[in-house]
């Protein structure tokens, strides 16, 4: 088993399943949204890998980023001007209502291991941490510094991601995000805007309709209108490996009473965007378009830019020598690599186990892909201990 070839500096040697049932196991559901459990928030994973980590000699600071909500940032050697890389899988999970298991039981059965996070992101988290443990001593003389940074918010908003970049950026030369890749390179993802649509009617007696307007209508025929408009103006946007820019309405609420009229509705919806149309202006510009002849005003919008990092970037170049059969690939889905990759800090996606678990009812992650990721980031970290050619 890989958990046998652990170090002797810790007290005791865990497998590297061991090590992700233990991180299930401490809910950290992101309480935005509908969580499903009153078991919320970053911070007891957080210090559970604070302790974990300073156990082995690392340098380990929690920043508050919302109140009660931190990120870690873990050094293994010190800032003293060498080249420096990153390892960032995020702490929070999606909610975890309408699961078919327990969230945070970390099943082990029929070679996977069950739980809220066992895919996204905690599986990745646990391979990266597993790597790190078996060269912490030998990293705080490495040519090469590989610092341990996990981020909060991710399944939301990215705050961790936005207040970290905009203040270490700088420091480092590369970041290997933990997503559930089948350990391949994801260095292209596209962006996202989120946003909220607002539509304002007249209460009345359901009896007296025509004393009303009825807002649910309004927003009903305006998202009608403009949906196929708005998704043929999206699909022009393309990319050779993302494909076209998409739009889709997700949720939709309104009214009180069904003998009231709505005074009210909202509709809140995502579009994907690829880079040319980040670059064209973004998402935000052509849904205000689409908007302007229509009774709905845009509340909350939070537009996410896409990430682009060069297939032939030296840092990628190194990882595939570690691993030939890493693909270099792209992805719809929006991660915390982007608002590394915008803050001009060159970001991959890349983990063990599969995204087509993440968020499902059942989520898991086979244990073979988990001890498959441990050892390439055991193998990719050694290889930075080397001198430098």
């Amino acid at each position: 088993m890989i958990g046998q070839e652990v170090g002797s500096r810790q007290s005791a040697a865990v497998t590297v399943a061991e090590l992700l049932q233990n991180l299930i196991r401490i809910p950290s559901v992101n309480p935005d949204n509908d969580p499903g459990t009153p078991h919320t928030g970053e911070a007891e994973l957080a210090r559970y890998l604070e302790s974990l980590i300073k156990d082995r000699g690392a340098s380990v600071d929690l920043v508050e980023v919302l109140p009660g909500r931190p990120n870690l940032i873990a050094r293994f050697a010190p800032l003293d001007g060498r080249p420096r890389i990153l390892l960032g899988p995020h702490l929070d999970t999606v909610g975890v209502g309408g699961m078919s298991i327990d969230p945070f039981a970390a099943e082990t059965r029929d070679g996977r291991i069950y739980g809220r996070g066992s895919s996204d992101t905690k599986g990745p988290m646990a391979a990266m941490l597993w790597g790190l443990f078996q060269h912490a001593e030998a990293l705080a003389e490495a040519p090469v510094a590989v610092d341990f940074v996990a981020f909060m918010g991710e399944e939301s908003c990215q705050y961790g991601s936005r207040h970290f970049a905009a203040r270490h950026a700088g420091e480092y030369e590369f970041a290997i995000v933990g997503e559930p890749t089948s350990l391949d390179i994801v260095h292209t993802t596209k962006g996202s805007l989120w946003a909220t649509l607002r539509a304002t009617g007249k209460a009345a007696h359901s009896s007296q309709p025509e004393r009303g307007e009825n807002a649910i209508l309004k927003l009903a025929h305006s998202l009608v209108a403009i949906h196929g408009p708005l998704s043929e103006k999206l699909a022009t946007f393309t990319h050779p490996i993302l494909g076209i820019s998409t739009c889709n309405i997700g949720t939709i609420r309104g009214g009180s009473r069904p003998n009231i009229v709505p005074d009210f509705a909202t509709a809140e919806i995502d579009i994907r965007l690829t880079p040319s149309l980040h670059q064209s202006g973004g998402a935000l510009a052509v849904l205000r378009e689409f908007l302007a002849e229509h009774p709905v005003e845009i509340l909350h919008p939070d537009e996410k830019p896409p990430m682009e990092t060069p297939a032939d970037h030296p840092w990628i170049q190194r990882i595939r020598e570690t691993r030939p059969a890493s693909r270099c690939v792209g992805a719809p889905w929006f991660s915390d690599a982007a608002h590394l990759s915008h803050a001009g800090l060159p970001s991959i996606c890349l983990g063990p186990g599969s995204i087509d678990q993440a968020h499902t009812a059942d989520e898991f992650i086979e244990i073979q892909a988990l001890e498959e990721g441990a050892a390439f980031f055991s193998a990719f970290i050694h290889s930075l201990c080397r001198p430098l050619p």
